[in-house]
């Protein structure tokens, strides 16, 4: 399987902190965020893997390079202005198919163990699954056995999925988010889905940031 991290997002909330430095750069215990999610990537068995990038994207490009360092193959879908979850999954199709890819927002931290997920999902998509944090306590979906559904106790979306390309068919390019796509796929019954409880946060402000880098510097030091 290929995969690809979504690091194209402005960071308005992380201001001043992205003013000068893309989101998925921003540092927690020693390492950007999006170093951990390469990792993980790679030890999970990716060797391909796509980025895409607006904002400062050349930051990324300069950091990260090809991807040599962490043992996997870098490229890179570059967007004049950000084109969304949609259709910045739209545009680096031709770099992903044919067949179905894993793809990460770049502004979560986990330790869910990638090889998990299926590499043929039942359905158009697969969807990890978390507990509600605080700042989002309604959740997105409900997950009734391993049927994603709009109705029922809901869980958040962890920005982790497994998609297939059929999920766009369709779509014509520009921006447009994802959302709509996996609730249309969820009313015709063709998304699954799997609960996970381990670690997870969504870095979405600079407290949060500061959070994880607490909790991450704190097991460096332990001993």
């Amino acid at each position: 399987m290929k995969a690809m991290i979504l690091a194209a997002g402005r960071g308005e909330r992380m201001r001043p902190l992205t003013d000068t430095n893309p989101k998925p750069l921003l540092r927690a215990g020693g390492m950007a965020l999006i170093e951990y999610q390469l990792k993980a990537l790679a030890c999970a068995g990716i060797k391909e893997l796509v980025i895409n990038h607006a904002h400062l994207g050349s930051h990324i490009e300069a950091a990260l390079g090809d991807g040599s360092d962490y043992g996997i193959a870098i490229t890179y879908s570059p967007e004049a202005t950000a084109l969304e979850t949609g259709g910045g999954i739209l545009q680096a199709l031709p770099q992903l198919t044919p067949g179905p890819f894993i793809v990460v927002n770049g502004d979560v931290w986990t330790d869910y163990p990638f090889e998990r997920l299926p590499p043929e999902p039942e359905g158009l998509a697969h969807l990890v699954l978390v507990d509600n944090p605080g700042h989002h306590c309604e959740g997105d979906f409900a997950l009734h056995g391993s049927r994603v559904m709009a109705e029922g106790a809901r869980l958040t979306f962890s920005g982790i999925g497994v998609y297939r390309p059929e999920l766009f068919e369709g779509c014509e390019p520009g921006a447009f988010p994802l959302g709509p796509l996996l609730r249309r796929a969820i009313g015709a019954g063709r998304v699954t889905g799997e609960h996970y409880r381990g670690r997870w946060m969504d870095i979405g402000t600079p407290e949060r940031l500061a959070e994880l880098d607490r909790i991450l510097t704190a097991e460096i030091e332990s001993p």
